[in-house]
């Protein structure tokens, strides 16, 4: 078996190089469905997460996984690392995620997956391997919703009939340990705004982020960062109408602080719909990982907050896993209202980047 990087716009030649593929290029410019403005800039950084490939004959996007879930070490007495502690960028990652889509084990994996029969994977993901089983009365647990699975050895029914994208995922997921978690997301996207400007956010925000001197801020830009009231925030109105691209959406947990970070792409007030990406493995099977989502409300009422009942939020949220407890929330929308307690959600923005995107528009 044989596994091509494959360029989109020019999909008959095989003989590029990564580098020259430059990650996922799309069949048009951004401009032309953003313009020139921050919405392009947004969209250059967020294709920069997915790379396209021909694996088992199929083309498949392949986009950076989540990396996080510490709560899988639960049951053990050590936890695992992801590559770059879920704080790598994409330029980073994808020369590592290369290696391993390259790997002979990887090609056995795709080859257990082609075998013409129904099997049960069982990944060890601190153990970084994984197996199958044949038994047919795994596949039949499996089947009835006898999930036999645990928190660090994920368990997968598959068909047999080659390799889909979310088989890939569950590899570079479980076995690679690579990916990216949602601050890191939210940190490198903002980072590429900041370069088009000329700043470089790291250098700026190294002490509000609490990096010490020669460590790569990147790895300490988290959910915490994104929480801390400090000068480096603006909070923001979450009014729609007071809503801009590269404004950051924060999800709090159960104890007031925050869990998950996304950032906003854009806000079409004619058509009434938010387009915003993040990073997360609750999420249908083949978005789990980076990708985008959508608000919609009614264009003739923008004044509504976002946590207005009236919202339509389309991300729905799943167990990272088919037969994993499900998330708490069946939507982001019923996520960004949660914990009213404390506010629920907030918008937040970082203000150096002000100049920058005026700047860019």
């Amino acid at each position: 078996m044989k596994i091509f990087l494959v360029s989109i716009l020019f999909i008959a030649n095989i003989h590029f190089s990564y580098a020259q593929t430059n990650h996922l290029v799309s069949f048009s410019d951004p401009s032309q469905l953003w313009g020139n403005g921050i919405e392009r800039v947004i969209e250059e950084a967020y294709r920069q997460y997915f790379i396209t490939r021909i694996i088992d004959g199929r083309i498949m996007n392949i986009r950076l996984p989540f990396a996080e879930n510490h709560e899988r070490s639960v049951l053990l007495n050590h936890t695992w690392e992801f590559y770059g502690g879920g704080k790598a960028g994409p330029e980073v990652l994808w020369p590592v995620i290369e290696e391993i889509l390259n790997s002979e084990d990887f090609e056995k994996y795709i080859d257990a997956l082609s075998s013409g029969r129904e099997r049960v994977f069982i990944f060890d993901i601190p153990g970084q391997t994984w197996s199958y089983s044949t038994d047919l009365f795994d596949i039949a647990r499996m089947k009835a919703g006898s999930y036999r699975g645990l928190p660090h050895r994920p368990y997968v029914l598959t068909s047999g009939k080659g390799a889909l994208e979310s088989d890939v995922y569950n590899y570079l997921y479980c076995i690679g340990h690579v990916g990216i978690d949602c601050s890191g997301f939210v940190w490198h996207m903002l980072n590429y705004i900041g370069r088009q400007g000329g700043i470089d956010l790291g250098t700026l925000l190294r002490s509000a982020i609490g990096a010490p001197r020669g460590a790569d801020p990147a790895y300490y830009a988290g959910t915490s960062f994104f929480n801390t009231r400090n000068r480096e925030l603006i909070a923001v109105d979450d009014q729609i109408a007071a809503l801009r691209p590269a404004d950051i959406i924060l999800f709090r947990d159960q104890n007031g602080g925050m869990a998950h970070s996304a950032i906003i792409q854009s806000i079409d007030f004619q058509k009434g719909v938010i387009r915003y990406l993040q990073c997360t493995d609750e999420a249908p099977l083949l978005e789990r990982g980076v990708h985008e989502s959508f608000i919609h409300f009614n264009p003739e009422n923008p004044d509504v907050s976002l946590k207005d009942l009236s919202l339509n939020w389309t991300q729905k949220r799943f167990a990272p896993f088919p037969g994993e407890k499900d998330s708490p929330f069946s939507d982001d929308g019923e996520r960004f209202r949660a914990f009213s307690e404390y506010g629920g959600g907030r918008v937040v923005r970082i203000r150096v980047l002000e100049p920058i995107i005026e700047q860019i528009n």
